[in-house]
């Protein structure tokens, strides 16, 4: 299982020890269509989740309807671990497959408690969960930054900085659609599209589809 190997939470481990851990940690695995929830807010938590294929949207909903999108998760990723790592009793986000997603679910228990057969991987799936947990945290901090931004112009060139500082070049792919994009930072859609154009006809950025280059450093003070 590539997106088990590719799991942070099972780094400095051996590949060949990959299947006796996941034995004790009560892995089992499950396939969700393209649309379908994986989990929906007020159920209960109970496992840690990783995506073996496919991709996952987190998903805040008001009363209205209207969904916030909290982040997407990919092939490797963990999810659900800081809900679960909280003791809540209610999922207060859901998740949904984005396409046809295949994911593993673990035992959180398991993962951060020594095992009756004194399982010499917890000191490590222990430090690695912590790693996890600070990094994600990071990122949340980012996107707070990103969604503090007072036009949807600086929205928009706060979020792309940050994607080409992540892929070490000035050009590069989202991966959100324009309505997911509009969601990730609490936009209108249309408010957005329009922004973008004008950007790219104000020569501060070049876009087609989910592709994106910067051209050149911003000046946010035509945004209105």
């Amino acid at each position: 299982m590539i997106g088990v190997k590719n799991c942070p939470l099972f780094a400095g481990i051996a590949e060949s020890d990959l299947k006796s851990l996941l034995a004790c940690l009560s892995a089992k695995q499950r396939r969700y269509d393209k649309g379908n929830f994986i989990f929906s807010a007020g159920q209960r938590p109970g496992s840690v989740g990783i995506v073996l294929s496919g991709r996952v949207h987190l998903l805040k909903e008001d009363a209205w309807g209207n969904q916030n999108l909290f982040a997407e998760i990919g092939e490797g990723d963990l999810f659900a671990e800081a809900i679960v790592c909280a003791g809540v009793d209610k999922f207060p986000i859901s998740a949904a497959a984005v396409e046809n997603t295949e994911t593993l679910w673990l035992d959180y228990k398991r993962v951060i408690t020594s095992c009756t057969s004194a399982c010499v991987f917890h000191t490590a799936l222990i430090a690695n969960m912590l790693r996890v947990l600070a990094r994600k945290n990071i990122l949340l901090v980012d996107k707070l930054e990103i969604l503090s931004k007072r036009t949807t112009r600086e929205k928009l060139l706060a979020y792309l900085s940050e994607q080409a500082k992540r892929n070490g070049s000035r050009a590069f792919d989202i991966p959100f659609n324009r309505q997911r994009l509009a969601d990730y930072l609490s936009a209108e859609r249309s408010a957005l599209s329009a922004e973008l154009s004008k950007m790219q006809a104000d020569g501060l950025i070049l876009f087609h589809k989910n592709h994106f280059q910067l051209l050149m450093p911003p000046d946010c003070s035509e945004d209105t």
